[in-house]
């Protein structure tokens, strides 16, 4: 009998000013609603995540400014121990853009922290988003870098075994 491993859990905490779209991203997980009444629960928000998804709105300037101040607030509390995560929401908003996904990638680059826009609203880059965090979580680059020969490639073309093999596709089974 095969022994399973259990699943390893990760914390994963939303921050960014309020109506940056935290909530229609992923409403399962606690929203201060980036108010300043609510700034006293942060510490213990933080303390023991793994990962920290600051969000902006594209269409709002002053929400992809604030993600300084929340950058820093995870650092203060986190050390350089967190992944953090700078999301663009909102993307859909194409005409009320105020912050272009160069400036995004740009401050992802000077801040050393993953990049990614997404539009919860219309779905765009939700999985990615995850996968992405995903990938950084610890342990998991072994699952991506696994060895070529262990990978099956699919549409590979048969060799010894052609005759056993539909034409068309399909197997002779």
């Amino acid at each position: 009998m095969a022994v399973v491993s259990p699943l390893a859990k990760y914390k994963l905490v939303f921050l960014g000013d309020q109506s940056v779209g935290k909530t229609s991203i992923i409403t399962r997980f606690m929203d201060t609603a980036g108010q300043e009444r609510f700034r006293s629960l942060i510490p213990s928000y933080i303390r023991d995540s793994s990962v920290a998804v600051i969000v902006y709105d594209v269409a709002n300037r002053q929400s992809f400014i604030n993600t300084s101040k929340w950058i820093e607030e995870v650092r203060t509390e986190r050390g350089s121990d967190v992944i953090i995560v700078l999301v663009g929401n909102k993307t859909d908003l194409v005409d009320k853009r105020q912050v272009s996904i160069e400036e995004g990638d740009a401050k992802s680059r000077e801040d050393g922290v993953i990049f990614i826009e997404t539009s919860a609203k219309a779905g765009f880059n939700i999985k990615p988003l995850f996968r992405k965090i995903a990938a950084a979580l610890p342990g998991m680059e072994t699952l991506s870098s696994t060895k070529q020969e262990d990978m099956v490639d699919v549409n590979q073309k048969p060799t010894s075994h052609s005759s056993q093999i539909d034409p068309q596709g399909g197997c002779a089974c």
